[in-house]
C-alpha cells in the first residue's frame, strides 16, 4: 500500500491544530499591497491587510503560485509520498488549480499527482481535505479518494454573512450605491458558494450580533440534517462574544461531534473584510 500526501493552498483556512492532526501541508498564495508582495499566512496578517486597505482606500490584490513555486511544492510532496492529492480553491475564483496541473505535467507526474478543483473556498475546501485525510488513513487509494471527494462536493455548504460591503466594493464585487445603502441601512448580505462561484442571497439588517444569530437560525433546518462529524465557524475577525454566541447556538443543537472555530487567512479576508462569519458543513446526502 502506497503512502499519500495531501496538500492544499492557503485558502483552505484550516487551523494549525487541524493541519497537524491530519498531516496536511499547505502552500501560500500571494497578496499584493501596492508594490509590496506577501505570502498568505507567512509574513502578512489580516489585521495588517485591513490597516493598509483602509489607509489607502484600496483593495489588496491576490495571485496564485508561480509555475516554479508549484513545481517546488510538488517535488517536496513527492519526496515523502508515493502519491499526492492537491486541493485548490475554486477554479472559478483562481488559476491555482491550472498552475498546479501544468506543474504536474512538467514533472511528468500525472500518474502520481491528483489536483482537485474544490469548487469552494475557505473551510469549504477544508471539509473536503479532512474527508480525504480520513480515507487516506484508512488505506483508500488516491484515485478512489478523489472520486469520492468529487461525489461529495455537491453537498458541501459554504456560506457567510458580511459585516461591511466596503471590501467587496473596493474589489469590484458590488456597486458603490449598494455599498453606501448597505452602510446606511445596516444591510449584511448572505453569500453562498454555488457551483464554485459566490452567489448573493438574503440581506440581513441590523447589528452584526443579531444578524449572525438570525443567519444561524435560518441554517438550522439544514444543520440538523447535515453530516454529524464536523461543522466549521470560520471568520475574518469577529468579537469573541459573537463567536461564543454562535458556538452556543450550535452546541444547543446537540448534533455535531466536533465544532471547529477557525480564522480566515489574508487571501479570503482581503475580499470579504473584517467581521465576516460563515458556517460551513456537509449536507446530508438524502437532501
Amino acid at each position: 500500500m502506497g503512502t499519500i500526501a495531501i496538500i492544499a493552498d492557503s485558502t483552505c483556512d484550516l487551523s494549525e491544530e487541524l493541519l497537524d492532526r491530519y498531516g496536511i501541508k499547505t502552500f501560500p498564495l500571494h497578496i499584493h499591497l501596492g508594490e509590496e508582495e506577501y505570502l498568505d499566512g507567512v509574513n502578512i496578517s489580516p489585521e495588517e491587510l485591513y490597516r493598509w486597505s483602509d489607509a489607502n482606500k484600496a483593495t489588496p490584490k491576490t495571485s496564485t503560485v508561480s509555475p516554479g513555486e508549484a513545481q517546488a511544492v510538488l517535488k517536496e510532496a513527492l519526496k515523502r509520498a508515493d502519491e499526492v492529492i492537491c486541493f485548490c480553491i475554486s477554479e472559478d475564483m483562481s488559476a491555482c488549480g491550472q498552475v498546479m496541473r501544468l506543474a504536474v505535467q512538467e514533472l511528468e507526474a500525472e500518474d502520481r499527482v491528483f489536483v482537485v478543483n474544490s469548487a469552494s473556498l475557505s473551510t469549504g475546501i477544508g471539509l473536503q481535505i479532512m474527508e480525504a485525510a480520513v480515507m487516506a488513513d484508512r488505506g483508500v487509494p488516491a484515485k478512489v479518494i478523489v472520486d469520492k471527494v468529487l461525489d461529495l462536493q455537491p453537498y458541501v455548504r459554504a456560506s457567510f454573512v458580511v459585516d461591511t460591503l466596503t471590501y467587496l466594493h473596493r474589489g469590484g464585487r458590488c456597486s458603490g450605491l449598494a455599498a453606501m445603502a448597505g452602510g446606511t441601512f445596516k444591510l449584511h448580505p448572505y453569500i453562498g458558494v454555488v457551483d464554485g462561484r459566490m452567489k448573493p442571497g438574503k440581506k440581513y439588517r441590523g447589528k452584526m450580533d443579531t444578524v449572525i444569530r438570525d443567519y444561524v437560525k435560518d441554517l438550522t433546518p439544514e444543520l440538523k440534517n447535515a453530516r454529524k462529524e464536523r461543522v466549521f465557524i470560520t471568520h475574518s475577525g469577529c468579537p469573541q462574544e459573537i463567536l461564543d454566541g454562535v458556538r452556543n447556538q450550535l452546541e444547543e443543537l446537540e448534533y455535531f461531534e466536533e465544532i471547529h472555530t477557525t480564522r480566515a487567512g489574508s487571501v479570503i479576508s482581503s475580499h470579504c473584510g473584517p467581521g465576516t462569519l460563515g458556517i460551513l458543513f456537509i449536507a446530508g446526502e438524502e437532501e
